[in-house]
């Protein structure tokens, strides 16, 4: 029998405390979604997830893979109130979607800076697995910086790995901080491993959500490649006269066209687009928007730990 001390109970007490808190004020924002799908043009099958609103009036995010192919969506509320909801935007490249219903002031959740976010911290995930109401699990952040694939084939950089659990129906939930703060978007869950599960992080759901309420669909430029943030050793930086302490570091290249290809190599850690620091894949993604497609850029890379300077041209990203 395990004996614990007082500190050891006031510990567990606070971790319970600290988890029943955010759950009670954070959850009236998560929301259920039914999907009525279409197949072919006719009613289909219906599929479930999670979302949650992101403004009072009405935005919500969820997964694309939650909202795909849908002939209709249905919101259901916190308390119980359900609401046809309009499909803004959906992004197949990031897994995200932006819905929106209308109605009353809705409660709403804010972001928190997944710059901040260290492995270790505690992790709290709010959501609908197989369509039970408002069920929360924590654990921590395993690790950052992850990359998974999407259901189009495409890399998700910038993953948070957490081993706070997920089920079928938790897809498209907010995973929170201590504070009650997004720090992602939960998206994805290894079904042949134990505790393994992905959320997209905070920064990137919040640059793809503002697109696909403004414009619909995410206008992008890539470079070809699939990178992970890496730190810097103090050597590299003072070698190379680098303000930088991270950069992006390049695991895989794909041929978007034949100069980036021949210019971009695996094991390359991109620190600079056009003289401007690049220290994570969120600050590469804003660099690459729709203004640069087709215009060359210079892009700093360490090779062999020194500075070399290539020009690339960045392409649309097809989506």
């Amino acid at each position: 029998m395990i004996q614990f001390t007082q500190q050891d109970v006031q510990l567990l007490d606070a971790y319970s405390d600290t988890v029943s808190s955010v759950y009670r004020s954070m959850s009236p924002a998560v929301v259920h979604i039914r999907n009525q799908k279409s197949t072919n043009g006719h009613p289909g099958q219906e599929a479930t997830g999670s979302g949650f609103l992101i403004s009072s009036d009405g935005y919500i995010i969820s997964n694309h893979h939650v909202c795909a192919d849908a002939q209709a969506l249905f919101v259901t509320l916190d308390d119980g109130t359900t609401l046809q909801a309009e499909l803004k935007g959906s992004d197949p490249s990031t897994d995200i979607a932006v819905l929106k219903v209308d109605g009353r002031h809705f409660p709403s959740l804010a972001f928190a800076d997944s710059k901040q976010i260290v492995p270790g911290q505690i992790a709290i995930a709010i959501g609908n697995p197989y369509g039970l109401q408002q069920t929360v699990t924590a654990g921590v952040i395993s690790a950052i910086g992850r990359s998974i694939r999407a259901g189009n084939g495409r890399l998700i950089d910038d993953v948070i790995q957490t081993d706070a659990a997920l089920n079928p129906g938790n897809s498209g939930g907010p995973l929170l901080n201590t504070q009650g703060h997004v720090i992602g978007v939960n998206t994805a869950i290894i079904s042949s491993a134990q505790g393994i599960c992905f959320a997209i992080a905070s920064n990137l759901a919040s640059l793809i959500a503002g697109q696909l309420i403004m414009k619909g669909k995410v206008h992008r430029a890539i470079i070809g490649v699939a990178g992970q943030t890496v730190n810097l050793t103090p050597r590299m930086r003072e070698v190379n006269r680098l303000s930088n302490t991270s950069g992006v570091y390049v695991f895989e290249v794909v041929k978007v066209n034949k100069l980036n290809h021949n210019k971009l190599h695996y094991g390359d850690i991109i620190v600079l687009f056009n003289g401007k620091p690049v220290t994570s894949i969120d600050s590469l993604f804003t660099y690459l928007t729709e203004d640069t497609i087709g215009l060359p850029a210079q892009i700093g890379l360490l090779r062999n730990g020194h500075l070399v300077q290539e020009v690339i041209v960045p392409e649309a990203s097809g989506n």
